[in-house]
Formats: C-alpha cells, sequence, structure tokens
C-alpha cells in the first residue's frame, strides 16, 4: 500500500530555517518523481520543487530551498533557510505513482509557519 507522510513542520521566524521529510512506504522513491507543494491561506496550492533524475525549483524558492533525498531510509526532505512569512503554508508531498507524470499519491500535509 502507497503512504506518503510528511513531518517536520513547526513555527519558525523569519530568516531562521526548518526541515521537513516525506518518508514513503509501498514503492522505492528512487524510481519515481517526487514532490513538494504548499497551499498558503487563501491561494491555490502550488509546486515547489521535485527530485527525480534532476531537481527542479520554483523561483521564489531557488536559492533558499533544497530538496534531497534518502534512499536507505526512502524518504525525500526539503530543507527550507532564509524563511519568508510569505512561506507560511501547508507543505504537501506528493509522488509520481502509480502513472508516471501524474501527481497521484499524496500526503496529509505538514504546516509551516513563518512569524516572529
Amino acid at each position: 500500500q502507497v503512504q506518503v507522510v510528511e513531518s517536520g513542520g513547526g513555527l519558525v521566524q523569519p530568516g531562521g530555517s526548518l526541515k521537513i521529510a516525506c518518508e514513503i512506504s509501498g514503492f522505492s522513491s528512487q524510481y519515481y518523481a517526487i514532490g513538494w507543494f504548499r497551499r498558503a491561506p487563501g491561494k491555490e496550492r502550488e509546486f515547489v520543487a521535485s527530485i527525480f533524475w534532476d531537481t527542479i525549483y520554483a523561483n521564489s524558492v531557488k536559492g533558499r530551498f533544497t530538496i534531497s533525498r534518502d534512499n536507505a531510509k526512502n524518504t525525500v526532505y526539503l530543507q527550507m533557510n532564509s524563511l519568508k512569512p510569505d512561506d507560511t503554508a501547508l507543505y504537501y508531498c506528493a509522488a509520481q505513482v502509480p502513472v508516471p507524470g501524474t501527481w497521484g499519491s499524496w500526503g496529509q500535509g505538514t504546516q509551516v509557519t513563518v512569524s516572529s
């Protein structure tokens, strides 16, 4: 059974850092694209970053966020530095499973709040 579970969210001050994790079970994540998305209050869900053969970032986070994977733990991470209040959102992890090219498996999200 495919499961995608996010963790590590919390409250952080502007300029601070946070690392969130996406633990995957039911398939080997190294063979599929894994992505992070976010939904801010009153806004639509937006793409943040993805990893497969390469990494892709939204312009709004490029240079501040880093996506990485630990194949042994079947976990994908999002390291977020220089956080801004505009980064406040519910962060979701998604996988292109079962259909490659389609974000078909989603987690429940982890809340990241950037505030002083």
